[in-house]
């Protein structure tokens, strides 16, 4: 059935973090791109393989989870992402001109990769 390979592509689950800048326009300037994302990002992130993507917010503080296909690999797939059409790149161009890493962040690591504790 459709749903049961649904599930067997779905293997890769992504949890990352990193802040908005701490300016409150900067944040509703974020959120207001969020609610109105361009259509090129949408295709272009489902072409590599993200079936689903969420973004939740706390404070300044952002949360990414991410399903993707099991053989996406974001080493080569983001930079094949922004390759793929030019308004991918000024998009993810844009965002960055609004975050910043968080401090536990790895050395040159932007969204920080978060480790799963925990699973029900």
């Amino acid at each position: 059935s459709d749903r049961r390979r649904r599930a067997r592509i779905l293997m890769k689950q992504y949890g990352r973090t990193i802040n908005l800048k701490n300016d409150p326009q900067i944040i509703e300037r974020y959120l207001e791109h969020h609610r109105a994302i361009w259509p090129e990002v949408e295709r272009g992130l489902k072409s590599i393989g993200i079936e689903r993507m969420l973004i939740f917010k706390l404070g300044r503080q952002l949360f990414m989870f991410m399903e993707t296909t099991d053989d996406f690999d974001p080493g080569r797939d983001f930079p094949r992402y922004e390759a793929i059409n030019p308004r991918n790149r000024e998009w993810q161009e844009l965002m960055a001109s609004m975050q910043e890493a968080v401090p536990d962040a790895q050395p040159g690591e932007w969204w920080a990769e978060m480790k799963l504790v925990f699973s029900l």
